[in-house]
């Protein structure tokens, strides 16, 4: 093969990878397991690789991209709705998994985004338990809800599962608590989130295993990333709504939590929140506007590394 830069695309299934690669036209597929992974290391090793390109996949992509930055090769996760709406700008209708490889490998090519390290492993293991933790939290609101309307035979089993759940919760945010501390980098950086009202433990834990970013984008860059900033919807002479979508919808969901208790008690974010609500801004509106600013807040303390500070912030 030439030494013509190539682009992979690789799509994830749970038993196996489809991998097509650009321009040379090169096709193949390989388990997705142990065996799987090294046959597609030693076959990508001597290309040329320019970019790597995996669609995010709820958890299926990570053993698969952390093998292949492991290997050295300059690998990209990348959000399915970005490769979504440019398979529709191409005319790409049909799906299947060799097709959505091709897509991938197009959108490496064409869009080239931009390689970032990927969490370590201490960072991965953080990622799982607070999945976890969301899977006990929903089974205990579940539980809640049918305790409620139970039969009175059935309530002590219901309870006494209520129960176990909730010992399990405590025991998940004790673990937790010690990742963070055993790592003196994530400590600090737990610090400096945990210091500003409206910031708790399940904000910052999940700032850092998700969002490993913050601190090292520009306010715009980061507030994209995550799904809080106002995008246009204009065409031609037609002016839309300014609307926030897309990014990161977890870390999106549990920034939305904290600024609910930081328009309360953070004395910048609640000035702002009531400054918006007085010139007219729909509730909604303004809660959206205070989360962008409470993470380019937060942005900006771990960019400059330094704690809360109401003056200036």
């Amino acid at each position: 093969m030439s030494s013509t830069p190539q682009y992979v695309g690789i799509d994830v299934s749970k038993h196996q990878l489809d991998v097509a690669v650009r321009p040379s036209g090169a096709t193949r597929t390989v388990r997705n397991d142990e065996a799987g992974l090294h046959e597609l290391v030693s076959w990508l090793g001597p290309l040329p690789l320019a970019l790597l390109v995996l669609e995010a996949t709820g958890g299926l992509e990570v053993p698969v991209a952390s093998a292949l930055a492991a290997a050295g090769l300059p690998t990209v996760v990348v959000n399915p709705r970005q490769v979504r709406d440019f398979a529709r700008a191409t005319g790409r209708r049909a799906k299947t998994d060799r097709l959505d490889a091709h897509v991938l490998a197009h959108f490496a090519e064409a869009v080239r985004p931009e390689p970032r390290a990927l969490p370590n492993a201490q960072a991965q293991e953080l990622a799982a338990v607070l999945l976890r933790r969301r899977q006990l939290v929903e089974m205990l609101t579940a539980e809640k809800n049918r305790l409620a309307q139970a039969v009175r035979r059935l309530r002590p089993q219901i309870q006494a599962h209520i129960e176990w759940l909730q010992q399990q919760l405590g025991d998940l945010d004790r673990q937790l608590a010690e990742l963070i501390r055993s790592s003196p980098v994530w400590r600090e950086k737990e610090d400096w989130l945990r210091s500003t009202p409206g910031v708790g433990p399940v904000l910052a834990t999940t700032l850092l295993a998700h969002l490993p970013e913050l601190g090292t984008l520009s306010r715009q860059q980061i507030a994209t990333l995550v799904g809080v900033a106002p995008l246009n919807r204009d065409s031609g002479t037609l002016r839309g709504r300014r609307a926030v979508w897309g990014g990161r919808a977890h870390v999106r969901t549990v920034l939305y939590m904290g600024t609910l208790v930081a328009v309360r008690h953070n004395p910048v974010i609640a000035a702002f929140h009531r400054r918006l609500l007085e010139a007219g801004k729909a509730p909604k509106v303004a809660l959206t506007a205070c989360m962008h600013k409470l993470l380019t807040i937060l942005n900006a303390m771990l960019k400059h590394r330094t704690h809360w500070a109401p003056i200036g912030a």
